[in-house]
């Protein structure tokens, strides 16, 4: 009779989010930090840059929209449920109002991060510490 051995030491099975596991969702936050890094190069290059470029930042605004929409609606399907996925991601197409989107949704993904030991940095957290797809560290207690 062979037995299964058990998973390595510090890791347990997903508990905090059935429907995706931590690496997914660290990768989809990462994302969201990079889309919220380019809203505010965006802002600083408005009043940087000559007006006569003020086509190439509405292009370049435009696309970090509708990535910032994508991963929106992609981790918030991790976190919540497809409506609400839905709607964020749609929000995250208003201007102003989609950058609280990305705010809300990435402190909601930062939190569960690092109740399950993550540290997370200015880019999210570190690729290196996130257990491997199918596992996820179990919660730290408090």
């Amino acid at each position: 009779m062979s037995q299964i051995p058990p998973p390595p030491l510090g890791y347990a099975t997903p508990s905090a989010a059935p429907r995706a596991d931590l690496r997914t969702i660290a990768q989809r936050q990462r994302a969201l930090m990079f889309c919220i890094l380019g809203y505010l190069a965006l802002v600083v290059a408005r009043f940087v840059l000559p007006p006569s470029l003020s086509i190439l930042l509405a292009l370049a605004a435009f696309a970090v929209s509708i990535t910032a929409a994508v991963f929106v609606f992609m981790l918030a399907l991790s976190l919540y449920s497809t409506g609400v996925g839905v709607l964020l991601g749609i929000l995250t197409l208003i201007p102003l109002v989609g950058l609280i989107v990305l705010l809300v949704i990435n402190s909601k993904a930062t939190g569960l991060l690092r109740q399950h030991g993550l540290k997370v940095g200015l880019l999210g957290a570190d690729p290196a510490q996130i257990p491997s797809p199918g596992y996820a560290v179990p919660p730290v207690s408090r």
